[in-house]
């Protein structure tokens, strides 16, 4: 997996502007997750969304479009998730806390949007088991990389966990319902998990949309 060129810094953390997994894809979003606990800002998470350029190809229908318009419209972000390019998520740990608690979270987010579209059915909570368990014995330490990769030509997603000094870990989630849940999860809009995140993708693909 190659890396190239001068890094982005989020909250200390650098990510590259582009990578490349089969193909280069670009650092298009970026941003944190982050909880307010008692007044305090708690960051969790710093994210760097990685996307194949030609996704503009799929966008044009927003092309003209304010960057502010962009980040509250989901539809926009409907159509990133569906475009059929590839797409990485480089997500690194600033706060650590148990894998199991990270599962949980992943979990309950990707059944609520399940459920809410009538598509939880004993496939997609057999996928989401084994996504429960994979988490279940790691530890985010500070600086843990977790990486998301959804290939354009295939509905299977790759989850990688890996800490330092430790085995890199892998799963395949095989189930497209639930791939696309875990897509909404971090890249759906308003409803998405970040908003600094969304904000910063619509920028980014304003800018593009706007060449």
């Amino acid at each position: 997996m190659g890396t190239e060129g001068e890094a982005l810094v989020v909250d200390e953390i650098p990510f590259p502007p582009q990578m490349s997994i089969t193909k280069p894809l670009s650092l298009l979003g970026h941003g944190i997750t982050d909880i307010e606990i008692h007044f305090l800002q708690i960051k969790f998470t710093a994210i760097g969304v990685y996307l194949d350029p030609k996704i503009v190809s799929n966008l044009q229908k927003w092309k003209g479009k304010p960057a502010n318009e962009l980040a509250e419209d989901d539809d926009f972000f409907e159509a990133i998730i569906s475009a059929p390019v590839d797409k990485f998520l480089r997500v690194v740990v600033i706060k650590e806390i148990k894998g199991s608690q990270y599962g949980v979270q992943l979990e309950s987010a990707v059944r609520d949007r399940l459920a809410a579209v009538d598509k939880y059915e004993e496939e997609e909570e057999e996928a989401l088991e084994q996504l429960v368990d994979f988490f279940q014995s790691k530890y985010f330490k500070k600086d843990s990389l977790l990486t998301f990769y959804f290939p354009a030509a295939s509905p299977i997603a790759e989850i990688v966990f890996a800490s330092e000094g430790k085995e890199d870990s892998k799963i395949e989630v095989k189930n497209a319902n639930v791939e696309e849940m875990i897509q909404k999860w971090y890249l759906g809009g308003t409803r998405g998990l970040s908003p600094t995140t969304i904000s910063s993708l619509a920028n980014a693909l304003s800018a593009e949309l706007s060449k």
